[in-house]
Parts: C-alpha cells; structure tokens; sequence
C-alpha cells in the first residue's frame, strides 16, 4: 500500500485498521487555539492529526496516545519520517491508563463511535467501536488533563451531539465552537466538530459542505485543507 501523501508529510498506513480519512483531515485543519504548548492527540492511529498539528503549531510538543500495538508502531515510523519527529512523541496506552502531570492546551480526538452492542466484524469496524472508549470516559479523563485555559477538540457522528454536550457539561466544559459537516448541500449532516473550554464563552457555531459534486469541492472545504492536501 502507497503511503498518503501530503504538502508537508506523508503517512503510511497498512500497518493500522484506520486508514487517513476525511474526519482525521478535518480536525486536524479545524482545531483552533492560540500557541499552544504542549498537544494531547487521544487514539492517533497513523498519527494524521498529530502531524497535522505539528505542521500548525511549530512550538508545540504533541503526545500521542494509541493503544493499539501495530498502530502505535506505524505512527512512530511516521513521525520519524516527519521533519518534526523531535517535537512528536507515541504512547501505546489507553487513555484510561494514561496518567501524568502534564496539563494539555489542546487535546484533540477523532474517537470510536459505532456502538458497542453491534456486532463487529473488520479490523477497521473493532477500531472504531465504543467499547474500548466511552464518551463519559473521554470527557471525564481530558476535563483533567487540560490545563486552566486548554481546549478539547472532537469530530463526532452528528448524531452523538446531544449526547456529548450533555457529558460535557456533567465534567464542567462548555462548547463554544461547532461547524456541522455535510457531504453536499442536500445531504443530511454527516459529522460534527466540537470545541471545549473550562470556561463558558459566546457559541460560534458554522457548517461545511465538502463537495459540490463527486471530487468537485467547495471553497470553503478547499480553503479548510488547502495547507496539507497536495491537489487543494
């Protein structure tokens, strides 16, 4: 398998059951916060987001999490063929498992979602399943690690809205950035991307609509990813 190539990276990815994909690539244009010191990247798979981050914020230092073996493996070979592999760290851990006294300025996640009671055939479907990470786990633990003025930035189902901002809000974060996401303009709302701060702020909130047509895409999605996509 040929690695996925970007402007300024390029990730290798068939070692990993999750492959670069339109949700990674979107969180990680759209995360936003001011300077950040140090980046938490929760479930880093290839490592997409974390390089992407890396790419943004060049005095930042990126820890990520994955806790699966083979995966973690492969996002280390693709930071070491990074040109920020210094600033860029693997943990093959859990979240659950994680602990440190490091706070984060931003912790970013592209989480599992397909319900945990589905029956669950491919690598890529086990991957992606709630069983080995729940929402009230992830908000619970990232409420801690964030520092004071820290920012937690998910992609999620748009289905799973409801449910998070109700979590968030138990664990004391409050969202202040939405953009819902649309394949096209008469598409139903595919995803949703979230950001969170220990403090309560005024709601911005936008929408995205990725494609006029198949592989014909809209200004606003090309602006979006123009930094790291080689055809945008």
């Amino acid at each position: 398998m040929k690695p996925f190539r970007f402007k300024q990276f390029e990730v290798h990815q068939d070692k990993t059951a999750m492959k670069v994909g339109t949700d990674g690539v979107l969180l990680g244009a759209w995360a936003k916060t001011n300077s950040p010191k140090n980046i938490l990247d929760i479930g880093t798979g290839t490592g997409l987001i974390a390089l992407m981050l890396a790419q943004r914020f060049s005095t930042s230092t990126i820890d990520a999490l994955e806790i699966n073996k083979s995966a973690a493996l492969q996002a280390t070979s693709n930071f070491n063929l990074s040109t920020w592999q210094k600033r860029l760290k693997v943990i093959n851990k859990s979240l659950q498992d994680y602990t440190t006294s490091k706070k984060y300025d931003l912790i970013v996640s592209n989480p599992p979602y397909f319900d945990s009671i589905k029956k669950l055939k491919t690598a890529r479907e086990q991957a992606r399943q709630t069983a080995s990470l729940s929402f009230e786990e992830l908000v619970e633990k990232t409420s801690h690690l964030l520092s004071d003025s820290g920012e937690l930035a998910l992609v999620l189902p748009y289905e799973s809205l409801a449910s998070i901002l109700h979590i968030s809000q138990e664990n004391g974060l409050y969202c202040h950035r939405t953009c819902t996401v649309y394949g096209t303009e008469k598409s139903k709302p595919k995803r949703v991307l979230l950001q969170f701060s220990k403090t309560k702020k005024t709601l911005e909130e936008t929408k995205l609509v990725i494609e006029i047509s198949r592989h014909n895409y809209t200004k606003e999605y090309t602006k979006l990813t123009q930094d790291f996509y080689l055809k945008m």
